[in-house]
């Protein structure tokens, strides 16, 4: 299940387990353990991070298991993000929640990250947000420095506009390897802004947060949930397959190729989504999902 997300960057697994609740999920480090393991066994072997995640403690968290478990490290891929402060109680310069993307924060958010996560090396690092204040040419040294240090190994945004990642990619020499959005059948539109597109043509695939629209899919009120709700239980009997397994399969037939990312704790949940990896959606009924979606036929 693992494959380039860029023909110059790492190898991930398809499917990514994302860290953001961890600190929700009231698991022991031996749990975690656990769950790393059935998470490879699974063959999702790439975790998502951010620095900020469970204000600031769950890639600490993770690194209490890979510290018991340091084998597993080998076994895995680490991405984790930076650029976004939050407010710190008596810490003036963490007074609102800002972002800085200047070399100091991004080499001390590199170093924190390391030595939380306990691993010698980050797999991926993105940028978390655009910041309006991003100074493109101090990035892109700043990238090199970590790449050159073998602190980094890859690096890549997220959330950015394609205009934002041209500026940032022109004033580098590495290329930035993907772009993580937010996209499901109920948020649309990176597939109509331009960023599907360029990850097309850089042939960068997106990695996509988000795939269950926060789990508006399953429980969200209002119109468009239950008009896709409704179109995909009807398709369920079809592909023989639940409907969480279909809003994969309807990104997953997606040109540019993405890497959706899960938010669960729950193995049964990653691998009823590895399972989805093997749906082959119809055309029509892919424009169906997103009619629902939109509320009206495309042109």
């Amino acid at each position: 299940m693992k494959k380039p997300i860029h023909p110059d960057g790492p190898e991930l697994s398809t499917l990514s387990a994302g860290m953001w609740r961890l600190h929700e999920w009231d698991l022991s480090t031996d749990d975690l353990i656990r769950f790393i393991e059935e998470c490879v066994e699974a063959g999702v072997t790439t975790f998502d991070h951010a620095d900020i995640y469970g204000n600031y403690g769950n890639e600490a968290l993770f690194g209490n298991a890979l510290r018991e478990r340091p084998d597993l490290r080998d076994k895995i891929e680490i991405v984790t993000k930076c650029g976004i402060c939050l407010p710190v109680p008596g810490k003036p310069e963490y007074a609102i929640q800002h972002y800085n993307t200047g070399e100091e924060h991004i080499r001390m958010s590199v170093e924190n990250s390391l030595r939380n996560l306990n691993t010698e090396r980050i797999d991926l690092l993105l940028i978390h947000r655009p910041d309006p204040l991003m100074d493109a040419s101090e990035v892109a040294n700043t990238f090199l420095k970590l790449i050159n240090e073998q602190k980094v190994r890859y690096v890549g945004v997220s959330n950015f506009t394609p205009s934002q990642f041209n500026l940032l990619q022109s004033a580098m020499d590495e290329c930035l390897v993907t772009n993580q959005v937010e996209c499901s059948v109920l948020h649309t539109i990176a597939l109509f802004d331009g960023t599907f597109d360029q990850a097309q043509r850089y042939n960068a695939s997106p990695m996509i947060w988000s795939p269950f629209a926060g789990g508006r899919l399953f429980t969200g009120s209002g119109d468009a949930p239950h008009r896709v709700r409704q179109v995909l239980f009807k398709l369920s009997e079809k592909y023989s397959a639940s409907i969480d397994q279909l809003a994969l399969a309807w990104l997953m037939a997606l040109p540019c190729s993405p890497f959706p990312v899960l938010g669960t704790g729950k193995i049964e949940r990653i691998r009823s989504a590895a399972d989805a990896l093997s749906l082959n959606m119809e055309k029509q009924d892919w424009f169906r999902i997103l009619e629902a979606s939109r509320g009206h036929p495309v042109a």
